[in-house]
């Protein structure tokens, strides 16, 4: 799909293209759907990084005992950021998830 919006490439919709497209249909439109937030629920949060980006997942533990996703995140690295040593850009991971949810976080 992304070579279709390409300048050079000349725009061909065939049946691999509508394939894909109703791939990602199906996959935005289907689970795993977002919880409300519960504050009297068990949180997590999983952050990772790469070299250029860095993202999140706050979940929330159901009554059924399964972990389902509350919010995502994600972020991409500045020029300086992407320079950093994998362990800071994996506390820079944390760092953004904690700010971004501090309110759902502090006191849980």
């Amino acid at each position: 799909m992304n070579n279709l919006t390409r300048k050079e490439e000349k725009w061909k919709w065939r049946s691999k293209q509508q394939g894909v497209f109703e791939q990602l249909k199906q996959v935005f439109t289907s689970r795993p759907l977002l919880v409300a937030p519960d504050i009297d629920k068990e949180f997590r949060v999983e952050a990772d990084t790469s070299n250029f980006t860095t993202g999140g997942v706050l979940s929330v533990k159901c009554e059924d005992g399964k972990w389902r996703p509350v919010a995502y995140i994600s972020k991409s690295l500045n020029k300086t950021e992407q320079n950093y040593e994998i362990h800071n850009k994996e506390m820079l991971a944390i760092i953004c998830c904690l700010e971004a949810w501090k309110h759902f976080l502090e006191g849980s």
